[in-house]
């Protein structure tokens, strides 16, 4: 890419897999396709323009083939790469490019370039790129990935995978999560296909599945909700999935065993049908198991959830107190950027291995399987996306009309959504704090932040020793539905 760096991890791969296949498209947009030469020749482009060591660059993530160059661009130049969400508000966009410490700023739609003004990080060079968790300060958790632990992930996933040259791709994945590398690192290394789509993302599933057959997809990498979903849709209108797609992979929250029973009722028995398990610390997928295929193989049923599966060949994996599942290995990431305490509460070193507590629960089947049996704190998974009720609480007691708040999770569907519970700071200031408080957050945080219930209470319920009690909270949720 750009002469005299030394271009690491999965850009280097990406590299070879160009100087391989030249002439094979690298990325279809809504059709038009962009070669590998051609790929690797916009990424170069941007790299000379960033110029050596540019230190964290943010990248307003969409889409689009722009991120991708931006992506790799960024690598390319020996920089650290951070997406940020354009839709985002600007406040939050604001404060994730503080606290990674981005000074440069590049907008792919545009092609622009901007200076933050911020004082700017150099990072390590072995990192690889910085992404944010949900906190319980109300701020985001920039977690700090390095190249070594993409490169082992990468490796694992093309075999996991079974990736070829002739794999078509969907890009469906949000470009500000870490699923979306699932999707795009493993194709782009491996000489493969990664397809944009409009209609991906129409809301509509006919038009999904017209897309699906006509970009010949082979390979779709989709949220387990969104999956739910498409299973009731294939199953109510007895619709058939393209029989381009040969794998499915899901993952992001459990997945559920009436719309499995469902998916293997439908002509489904050629494509393989992957159950996924990852955290952003430990950089994409650790576990994973085929439910259903060609490649499956019966698991112990005796359990009512379906399993998330066994450690890839570069995960170690250990059961701790409270069943917790801790994942090492080298793919577990450097940390939170300039939050040492934080770092230190869930990286933890045991007979000299370096581990992340996941805060999951989990069990062993006799045939080595694990489920997931619950957290063992308050973090959910709203459509995928990790979500700690403290930072939403946060946000939402900063309003100037609440008194106290509680956030916790309901099952609505297949699907987890936010309810919070608010307690007005006056007697009389319930009428209209509800969607007072839901224009307050969408002013200041993501969609996937803001709850899509707000119920207005006199008090909220306590333990005996003066926390929130989230049980009680919950079982108020689940008398209310």
């Amino acid at each position: 890419m750009t002469p005299g760096l030394d271009v690491r991890g999965a850009a280097r791969r990406f590299l070879e897999a160009a100087a391989r296949y030249p002439g094979h498209p690298a990325i279809v947009h809504n059709g038009d396709a962009l070669s590998y030469s051609e790929l690797e020749a916009r990424a170069s482009q941007l790299a000379r323009r960033l110029g050596p060591r540019p230190g964290v660059v943010g990248v307003e993530a969409a889409h689009s083939p722009g991120t991708i160059i931006g992506l790799l661009g960024v690598w390319a130049a020996g920089g650290t790469y951070c997406p940020v969400d354009p839709a985002f508000p600007a406040g939050r966009r604001a404060a994730m490019l503080a606290a990674a410490g981005c000074r440069t700023v590049f907008s792919p739609g545009g092609d622009l370039m901007e200076d933050t003004g911020l004082p700017g990080r150099e990072g390590p060079e072995e990192s690889a790129y910085i992404l944010f968790t949900s906190g319980s300060t109300g701020a985001p958790k920039p977690v700090v990935t390095p190249h070594r632990a993409i490169e082992a992930t990468v490796r694992s996933l093309r075999a996991l995978f079974g990736l070829t040259t002739a794999d078509r791709v969907l890009q469906f994945a949000s470009l500000n999560w870490d699923t979306c590398f699932e999707e795009i690192l493993p194709t782009l290394t491996g000489g493969a296909c990664l397809v944009f789509h409009d209609d991906a993302h129409s809301g509509s599933f006919p038009r999904f599945l017209r897309m699906i057959e006509r970009e010949r997809i082979t390979v779709l990498d989709l949220p387990t909700a969104f999956w739910h979903e498409l299973v009731n849709h294939l199953a109510e209108e007895r619709a058939a999935l393209p029989r381009c797609v040969r794998l499915v992979i899901i993952g992001g929250e459990a997945a559920s065993p009436a719309r499995l029973a469902e998916w293997r009722g439908l002509e489904t028995g050629h494509v393989r049908l992957l159950n996924t398990y990852g955290c952003t610390e430990t950089t994409l997928i650790t576990h994973a198991v085929d439910l259903h295929g060609p490649l499956a193989r019966p698991y112990d049923a005796r359990t009512a959830r379906v399993p998330i599966g066994r450690a890839l060949p570069h995960v170690v994996e250990r059961i701790g107190e409270e069943d917790e599942l801790l994942v090492g290995g080298p793919a577990v990431a450097d940390g939170y950027l300039g939050l040492p305490e934080a770092t230190a509460a869930r990286f933890v070193t045991i007979g000299g291995e370096r581990f992340f507590r996941t805060g999951d629960r989990v069990a062993r089947a006799p045939d080595g399987l694990l489920t997931h049996e619950g957290r063992i704190d308050d973090e959910l998974k709203v459509r995928g996306i990790r979500v700690d009720p403290a930072e939403v609480e946060a946000h939402i007691a900063s309003h100037p009309l609440v008194g106290a708040v509680a956030v916790t999770g309901v099952k609505v569907a297949d699907h987890t959504v936010l309810a919070a519970y608010v307690v007005p700071r006056a007697p009389d200031g319930a009428d209209g704090l509800g969607a007072a408080i839901t224009a307050y957050l969408r002013d200041r945080v993501p969609a996937h932040l803001v709850p899509s219930r707000i119920s207005i209470v006199a008090a909220l319920a306590h333990t005996p020793s003066g926390k929130v009690d989230r049980r009680r909270i919950k079982e108020r949720a689940s008398h209310e539905r």
